[in-house]
């Protein structure tokens, strides 16, 4: 076993995209599991959107000079706790580390099928896909032949919820992405019908074009403008889920949109809504 543990902290506060001179690999002498807990050698681990908010000054944010948190898989290799075993796989919320030491209760055990990679359980199988089928079936209730409007739509749980919603039998599938070869993926792999890059104009024009016909329900991850076009979009018994927004995620100055998605939100309230 290597003796040696690696741990990426954070050390200055980014203003817009992170870059490597924000953060530090801390090497240190592999931990030693006490009493009651064990030794997980991490396998994988997921680096999500929300991540960058909270390399922020905000409340529960990433501590400057202390390891990141984040989703991981990992294998125990110590144990000094009967409630974990030596070789198990499980999942836990000490990432950015190539070990961690957890206690029973922060761990959940990963079951294994045949021809599904551990990596599905930080995507489909995890928060990713459980966020993109509560929006859909849930928060939205998506029927059957109706048709869908989803916004940042090759991200993560954009692309989940385009899976998603074919199986669930949907009808006219559209979304939007940050890029046209973003846009043609989403035509190509990943189901939809149309797709748009949102840089190409006002997103309420790009959304008319792509659904002439409007759509009867709005999966929202970015808010602002596209939030907007949605609302306009959508028949007046339409549905919508809001799942996060990244439109402000890296640029704190754009972060204003938030007042349009209230705005927007007070017309809507007789929606099937939920935050």
């Amino acid at each position: 076993m290597n003796e040696t543990a690696l741990t990426v902290h954070q050390t200055a506060r980014p203003h817009g995209f992170p870059t490597a001179e924000h953060f530090a690999f801390v090497e240190s002498a592999l931990p030693e599991p006490p009493a009651g807990s064990a030794l997980v050698e991490n396998l994988y681990w997921s680096v999500d959107p929300y991540h960058r908010e909270m390399m922020d000054d905000v409340p529960d944010g990433f501590a400057l000079g202390a390891p990141l948190e984040g989703r991981a898989i990992g294998r125990v290799t110590a144990s000094r706790t009967p409630r974990l075993t030596e070789g198990e796989i499980v999942f836990h919320r000490r990432g950015w580390r190539t070990h961690a030491v957890v206690a029973p209760e922060e761990i959940r055990r990963l079951p294994r099928f045949d021809g599904v990679p551990l990596t599905a359980y930080l995507s489909i199988l995890g928060g990713t896909g459980l966020t993109a089928y509560v929006g859909l079936t849930r928060i939205a209730r998506l029927q059957e032949g109706e048709d869908l409007f989803v916004s940042a739509a090759a991200g993560g749980v954009g692309t989940a919820t385009g899976r998603f919603a074919r199986l669930l039998g949907a009808g006219r599938l559209v979304g939007s992405a940050g890029s046209a070869a973003k846009a043609d993926h989403l035509t190509r792999e990943v189901g939809y019908d149309a797709a748009f890059d949102y840089h190409e104009g006002p997103p309420a024009e790009l959304l008319r074009k792509a659904a002439p016909d409007g759509v009867d329900v709005f999966v929202d991850n970015v808010g602002g403008p596209q939030l907007a076009a949605a609302i306009g979009s959508c028949a007046s018994s339409g549905a919508s889920s809001g799942s996060g927004r990244s439109v402000s995620t890296t640029t704190p100055a754009r972060r204003p949109h938030a007042s349009t998605t209230r705005t927007s939100w007070r017309r809507a309230s007789a929606w099937r809504v939920s935050w």
